[in-house]
């Protein structure tokens, strides 16, 4: 059954997108840690981190560095966080948290942002990533 991710994907979820290859893709967070937190994905489907092969992982990270890259030159912050859990969805993703503090890595904070606030954010960091 396909995840929640692979149906943001597919386009069939809509989402916040700030960045895509062939290979990856990067949006939003919609219940963020802090204005800017951003998810990078693979497109193809793998449950756990660990399980990608050496090559897939490694283009996963060089992605989320140039993600962060972006995020950092738009959202003010002492630098980017970055984590991996994945428990919540089956579906390997990286977090990116722009952070002033260790608290803004917490999971149970989180920060409210409009419509509007969200589609503006999205399109300032993906004028600044270039894959």
């Amino acid at each position: 059954m396909p995840t929640l991710f692979s149906k943001i994907i597919s386009g069939d979820i809509p989402s916040y997108k700030v960045a895509e290859d062939d290979d990856f893709i990067a949006f939003l967070d919609i219940n963020p840690n802090a204005k800017g937190h951003t998810l990078c994905v693979p497109k193809k489907e793998v449950n756990k981190i660990f399980d990608l092969d050496d090559k897939s992982y490694l283009s996963l990270m060089a992605f989320s560095k140039t993600v962060a890259h972006g995020l950092e030159s738009v959202v003010n912050c002492k630098r980017i966080g970055m984590a991996v859990v994945g428990l919540e969805v089956p579906h390997v993703h990286v977090h990116l948290i722009p952070l002033q503090t260790m608290d803004d890595m917490r999971f149970e904070k989180k920060v409210s942002l409009t419509e509007d606030e969200f589609q503006e954010l999205a399109k300032s960091i993906r004028e600044k990533i270039t894959i």
